[in-house]
């Protein structure tokens, strides 16, 4: 059975199987990837229609929250939530979030689009330059794995900024 390997200037070399035998090998592991369900809720609107609902739906997880949570909420194509990940925890002031991981939920879950939400601990809902930045990443990422962000919904304990309605998105 011949088998390749690259060299360094990028060419594959092929070797019989008794000479790949004698070099060093690189374990490869096989993998599965799932969501594990770790807990739920009933939600008594059913669908997300407006900022209104999303941050109904958003503030049980961030304001009570003494650190910034990124928040992903998983929707089918009727615009119903299907999962709810908690994507990152930052410190009192920052989050450091990446498309990657925000949409991974997102594409495991099969979703038609995704609002994400954080909250500021300061509580004042003003959207940062870097709250700007990633959304609009976040935009742009979704139009290349076909996952719409609807919504990203800033969240403080009594009122919220949904960057939909600043026309950030």
């Amino acid at each position: 059975m011949e088998k390749y390997e690259f060299l360094k200037n990028g060419q594959r070399e092929w070797d019989n199987e008794e000479s790949q035998i004698s070099r060093s090998a690189k374990r490869v592991n096989i993998v599965s990837i799932k969501l594990i369900k770790e807990d739920s809720f009933l939600y008594p609107e059913r669908r997300v229609t407006s900022p209104t609902d999303a941050y109904n739906l958003l503030k049980r997880f961030l304001i009570e929250a003494d650190r910034e949570y990124f928040v992903v909420v998983c929707l089918d194509t009727k615009r119903q939530p299907t999962a709810i990940n908690i994507c990152h925890i930052g410190s009192l002031n920052a989050s450091i979030v990446h498309p990657r991981e925000v949409l991974k939920v997102g594409i495991l879950s099969n979703s038609a689009s995704i609002i994400v939400g954080h909250n500021h601990p300061s509580n004042d809902p003003t959207p940062s330059r870097e709250d700007v930045e990633i959304t609009k990443r976040l935009v742009e990422a979704g139009k290349i794995v076909g996952i719409e962000v609807v919504d990203h919904i800033i969240a403080c304990s009594d009122r919220y900024i949904s960057l939909k309605q600043e026309g950030i998105i």
